[in-house]
């Protein structure tokens, strides 16, 4: 096991190394980069106060912008016509885009090799500082609603097909099919309708993991605090992913109930519980927990993206959608690397799970 496992860590290197470089590529090649974010702030700055690019003379705090004889130009950039090639310049080593693309990508992996993720373009900050701040509400909703939607469905899923067939699993998969085709954010619109003071009822709150003030409660009221700043966005989440499970729980235990060692079993005379539970749980849950790592990234780093901006959660799904839009590389890159990087690492954990549940599974017979 110990071997596997080292080859899987030395996996990880040349998986990460070529993730960031395909997605390095696609960025490079995307129009509206930093620059011409820049650009468009600055000219919605001299807009909003009364100034203009084009016409000459007009000086901007910081560069200057073109006189009257250097023409239009502006770097071929869209929106600079009327800039100086100087001004520029001065933006485009502001942002490391003074270098050719192959000494930026490998400057940046030299730095993310100390864990070194850069400075935001536009907030002036630190990325891993700011990713270490945003880190706890998406954790939060990760790993409670990844947690509850567990709790629900395999029990849930082990119900109905023990008694497949039947009256519950009808109307069970009646409810399931309701929750697969309900859209998490649609289910948090009429949450915050019904009980977050949208027209009826106030009684969650609708800002924030936290109250202002949380920091001088008492440790129990801190805990009742969070849960119900929570528990919104959390069940909305979770009705929109427990239907998938549950249909994989009871289908992998009706493979298994199915087959001969089960029916030895059986034979043996051991109890209905301890068949299903000793033996036929073992095996089913295997393809369950397979799909544990992909479940938990998917709603840590991009299944809360609009649950978040729903309740106004400041979360790493927010951090990532705002640093698209405003082409913040840094946070970008920065937040790939680290996503990338524990989803590899959750695979590993995700196999060291199933020889535990299975000593069977026996990964140093497989070939490197």
């Amino acid at each position: 096991m110990t071997a596997y496992i080292l080859r899987r860590l030395l996996l990880v290197i040349p998986t990460l190394f070529l993730i960031v470089l395909v997605n390095f590529i696609i960025v490079q090649v995307a129009p509206g980069g930093p620059v011409e974010q820049m650009i468009a702030r600055l000219e919605h700055t001299a807009v909003a106060s009364g100034d203009r690019f084009s016409g000459g003379g007009t000086e901007l705090a910081g560069g200057g912008a073109a006189d009257s004889g250097e023409g239009t130009g502006g770097g071929g950039y869209r929106g600079a016509q009327g800039l100086s090639p100087e001004f520029i310049a001065e933006i485009e080593a502001r942002f490391g885009f003074d270098r050719p693309v192959h000494e930026r990508f490998f400057l940046m992996l030299g730095r993310y090799l100390r864990f070194d993720l850069g400075d935001s373009y536009f907030r002036d900050r630190g990325v891993f500082e700011i990713i270490l701040e945003k880190m706890p509400v998406s954790i939060s909703l990760g790993v409670w609603t990844t947690l509850l939607t567990y709790l629900v469905s395999i029990p849930l899923g082990v119900a109905k097909a023990v008694r497949d067939g039947s009256r519950f699993d009808v109307w069970s998969s009646g409810l399931v099919i309701i929750g697969n085709a309900l859209p998490s954010f649609l289910l948090a619109v009429l949450l915050i309708l019904l009980f977050a003071g949208g027209r009826y009822l106030d009684w969650f709150p609708l800002r924030g993991l936290v109250s202002d003030g949380w920091d001088g409660m008492s440790w129990p009221r801190r805990i009742l605090d969070y849960f119900h700043h929570l528990a919104l966005p959390v069940l909305s989440m979770v009705v929109g992913g427990f239907a998938g499970l549950t249909m994989l729980t009871k289908n992998s235990f009706l493979d298994q109930i199915s087959l001969q060692y089960v029916t030895a079993a059986r034979a043996r005379g051991l109890t209905e519980r301890r068949v299903l539970y000793g033996h036929v749980f073992r095996n089913a849950m295997l393809i369950v927990i397979a799909g544990f790592p992909a479940a938990f990234i998917g709603i840590l780093f991009t299944g809360s993206l609009l649950i978040e901006i729903i309740f106004s959660l400041d979360g790493l799904g927010r951090l990532g959608w705002e640093a698209l839009v405003n082409r913040d590389y840094p946070i970008m890159f920065g937040t790939l690397y680290i996503f990338t990087l524990l989803g590899l690492v959750l695979g590993i954990v995700n196999d060291v799970v199933y020889m535990l549940v299975d000593p069977r599974i026996n990964f140093e017979g497989r070939q490197a």
